[in-house]
């Protein structure tokens, strides 16, 4: 009995050495796994941070780039802002310029219109004045912004002659009274002849014969109708200023004459087309 005892004793003794060393063994697989286990955690944390630290350095670098970028964009932007700030103050400058020379334009469209409507005016006020004349006398008519009233010396003289007839006189009477009234204009008496030569006493030539035909004419302007001498200016064209052909007597008819030529005061017009020039 006392055998069986100890049989069973150390049996169970061995059984339970057996299952002792087998779960130690099992704990030690065990742990050697979990430390493999963890080792490959780490190696992995590892490459994990080596590859962040990469992305990190990568993501600082591009920073870097991407801020001297947004540090030249500004510095651009800056420029182009100053850049464009001269452009809007020269657009401006010209904007304005452009207003000035709109104005003065129109301020010179205003005064040709006037002129116009004056040299119109004055063309009418001439031939109502000269009515009582035939064409083969005198003839009216506006040209380039003048009016012009060219007399026969059929009119005005006698052959040869730098006396005025009566009937000349009374055409010159009529003309005093339309440049009376119209004294913002200037007045010019040209005296012309034909080709034929002349060689007087009184005149060597067909200049000195225009010249002298022109000054009786605004002598009688000036003392009997009383012209403004101011107003008016004698000159002498020959024969070279012809308006038909010398060859007829019809033309040398016609190129013998005496011209009055009004046109209104340019002044004002002058002085603003040369202030206009000044300012360009």
């Amino acid at each position: 009995m006392k055998k069986i005892t100890l049989f069973t004793l150390l049996t169970l003794l061995l059984c339970t050495s057996c299952v002792t060393k087998k779960k130690f063994m099992l704990a030690e697989m065990a742990a050697t796994a979990s430390k493999d286990s963890l080792q490959g955690l780490l190696n992995n944390s590892r490459e994990v941070g080596n590859q962040l630290s990469a992305q990190v350095k990568n993501l600082l670098r591009d920073t870097t780039k991407m801020g001297n970028s947004i540090r030249q964009y500004q510095s651009m932007l800056n420029v182009n802002m100053t850049e464009q700030e001269k452009l809007n103050a020269l657009l401006s400058q010209k904007k304005n310029e452009l207003n000035e020379r709109e104005r003065t334009i129109n301020e010179l469209q205003d005064m040709i219109k006037a002129q116009n409507d004056k040299v119109q005016n004055l063309l009418s006020n001439v031939k109502d004045a000269l009515l009582g004349f035939s064409t083969d006398e005198l003839t009216v008519r506006e040209k380039d912004g003048k009016v012009y009233v060219a007399m026969s010396d059929k009119l005005l003289f006698q052959s040869g002659s730098a006396r005025l007839d009566k009937r000349g006189e009374e055409a010159l009477g009529k003309l005093a009274e339309v440049l009376n009234k119209q004294t913002d204009i200037d007045v010019f008496i040209e005296g012309h002849t034909d080709n034929k030569p002349i060689n007087t006493v009184q005149f060597k030539d067909n200049w000195d014969l225009s010249v002298i035909r022109a000054t009786s004419v605004v002598r009688i302007l000036i003392k009997n109708y009383n012209v403004n001498p101011l107003q008016i200016q004698p000159s002498g064209r020959g024969e070279y200023m012809p308006v038909d052909d010398n060859e007829t007597i019809e033309g040398r008819s016609k190129n013998r004459r005496t011209e009055i030529i009004m046109a209104p005061k340019l002044d004002k017009l002058f002085q603003m087309l040369q202030s206009s020039e000044e300012s360009k």
